[in-house]
């Protein structure tokens, strides 16, 4: 006997526990499609509810769900286990076409052996012949292979992974970044917390794949990415998507996407809606990020180049660029925001051209993956703006700004020293502050791009600096220097494997870290969107403005959740000045003073 639970729709809470006893069905080969739908009984409601065993995972009536384009689809439970896929209204997505839901679930087919997105041109299947999986990579561990006419893993990803802070959440973004090429499966579990073997059970309960499986889904996508869209050799295709021979490449492809990579190659000149685009010298790539419309791109230029630090980053009219710290050497980002990306069609898919050069090719899927947390490309602008374009304080600045990104971060650990750098002072007066500390401490590097002159010093360095030297006042300095020393050691981790809120307190228990701070580095280095800053003299001043009592509408900013980081955006949006010239770049007079 296994205990269950019905979960209320409306409390999230408990409501009654009852027996039941299971039965598994046979399985079948692990190189054919299998899988089959939840079964389902009413509820005490009425409504439609699994009924599921202790983990809690249930599905939620629509209407109960709040606002957005996941209404039925996925949705929460009590348990740390997230979302499960409701197979009726996947199936009412599939048969609209909704590209919406592109990135948030996969749609396998048992007749033809394929996995799709939900919007893909060809004809509907049948219900009783499809699937649904949570990742590609799960499709593809059930026997399946990518779609060639929808390419189902050139889409966003699930938004779900930054609104849940749970276990599979915070696995799936480390295995993008690359971890688990880097340091193993068990180098994955060490950041998350848990044995190897409790992961893989893990994420195979929530995404039907265990964290290898996942990984190979992520060097798939970017093989299929360079081979159709680069002239790089396909041996240097191989180690840049993450391979560890050209075998195991070769080998990849032909069971994800059902070709070779030459007949991939063959077919670059029908490539083009995906993706990526070319490559102009060794070691230099330009790749297309896919995000969801609509998609702010002026504004988040402003927000850019308004906080760029000298000597690491540079913008002009429709670009920004950078310097990375890559795991096996500096690179340079930049990206194309043209402004009319802001007028495409709410509700589809836009390109974001982003140009890397790399010291070392391995390093392509890290920094695709940096550049897209830069641009908060997962983000379904579209439940972001159903739910606070309700609100009357905060419909105008929504309809003004559709589509409004939080920013993210290409470091983590950068993003928490520059914000204790900019506690108390102006936006300018930190830009200067930092850019002294690049020029003294950080690495040169020869970019060949006016302005990028610099990676970010790493913590140890900072660590290791006299907090009297600094050019802030001697509090600040020793916040930063405990700060940084704190990264250095591992006693704060910021690469997104911890709790969020186990982060946040062991950031509170540092000297000179206060909860401005930290939920500052939790919205933007976290991903955090239900961060809100309440003793924020931006935040108060746009409320004022807005003609709002501020005491008034941060006691009710509750109403806002789970999209406050949003919502704080959104307001700050209000005061972004004109975006200002870049500033002047450091002299080695001033590094060497």
């Amino acid at each position: 006997m296994a205990s269950s639970t019905w979960v209320s729709s409306t409390t999230r809470t408990t409501v009654r526990r009852w027996e039941w006893s299971t039965r598994r069905c046979c399985g079948t080969p692990r190189s054919s499609p299998r899988g089959g739908h939840r079964p389902r009984t009413p509820g005490p409601d009425g409504a439609s509810w699994h009924r599921v065993p202790a983990h809690g995972r249930v599905r939620f009536p629509p209407e109960t769900v709040g606002g957005g384009v996941h209404d039925g689809i996925v949705s929460e439970t009590t348990s740390p286990l997230d979302p499960v896929l409701d197979a009726e209204s996947c199936y009412v997505a599939v048969s609209s076409r909704d590209r919406r839901y592109d990135g948030v679930f996969y749609t396998a087919v048992r007749t033809t052996g394929i996995y799709c997105r939900p919007s893909c041109p060809a004809r509907t299947p049948a219900a009783a012949n499809v699937t649904f999986h949570r990742s590609a990579a799960s499709a593809q561990a059930a026997g399946y292979r990518a779609c060639k006419r929808c390419l189902p893993d050139a889409t966003p990803g699930s938004p779900d992974w930054d609104v849940h802070a749970g276990v599979a959440g915070r696995a799936m973004r480390l295995i993008a970044d690359g971890v688990v090429d880097r340091e193993g499966v068990e180098g994955l579990a060490r950041r998350i917390g848990y044995t190897p073997r409790h992961l893989g059970r893990v994420l195979v309960a929530e995404l039907g794949a265990g964290p290898l499986a996942l990984a190979r889904a992520r060097r798939a996508q970017t093989a299929r990415v360079l081979v159709e869209t680069t002239d790089l050799s396909l041996a240097d295709v191989a180690f840049a998507a993450g391979f560890a021979s050209v075998r195991q490449f070769n080998d990849t492809v032909r069971e994800v996407y059902d070709a070779s990579p030459s007949a991939l190659r063959a077919r670059r000149s029908a490539a083009g809606s995906d993706g990526a685009a070319e490559s102009t010298a060794a070691g230099t790539l330009t790749m297309r990020l896919a995000v969801r419309t609509p998609f702010a791109a002026t504004a988040l230029l402003d927000f850019l180049a308004y906080h760029l630090v000298p000597g690491v980053e540079v913008a002009g009219p429709g670009w920004y660029a950078r310097t990375l710290d890559l795991p096996h050497g500096p690179g340079t980002l930049r990206l194309h925001l043209d402004p009319s990306l802001d007028d495409l069609e709410p509700g589809r898919t836009a390109q974001v051209a982003a140009t890397f050069t790399l010291t070392d090719l391995r390093d392509t899927g890290a920094a695709v993956e940096r550049a897209r947390r830069l641009v908060d490309a997962d983000c379904d602008p579209l439940a972001v703006s159903a739910h606070l374009g309700a609100d009357p304080l905060l419909a105008p600045l929504v309809a003004r700004h559709p589509g409004l990104r939080v920013p993210g971060q290409v470091d983590g650990e950068e993003t928490a020293l520059r914000t204790v750098i900019g506690q108390q002072v102006s936006v300018t007066g930190a830009r200067t502050v930092t850019g002294r500390i690049v020029a003294a401490h950080g690495t040169r590097v020869d970019t060949g791009v006016p302005g990028l002159t610099h990676v970010f010093p790493r913590t140890d360095v900072v660590a290791g600096l006299d907090p009297e030297t600094l050019p802030m006042p001697r509090a600040r300095g020793r916040a930063l220097v405990g700060l940084a020393a704190a990264l250095a050691g591992g006693d704060v981790a910021l690469d997104r494997g911890p709790e969020r809120e186990a982060v946040r307190e062991r950031m509170l228990a540092l000297p000179g870290i206060g909860p401005w701070t930290a939920d500052y580095v939790a919205m933007r280095a976290l991903a955090h969107p239900d961060v809100f800053l309440p003793t924020d003299v931006g935040v108060r001043t746009a409320l004022t403005r807005l003609g709002a009592d501020p005491a008034e509408a941060i006691a009710g900013s509750d109403r806002w959740r789970p999209w406050r980081s949003y919502a704080l955006l959104h307001l700050w949006q209000t005061l972004m000045p004109p975006t200002p010239e870049p500033a002047p770049q450091p002299t080695d007079l001033q590094e060497t003073s």
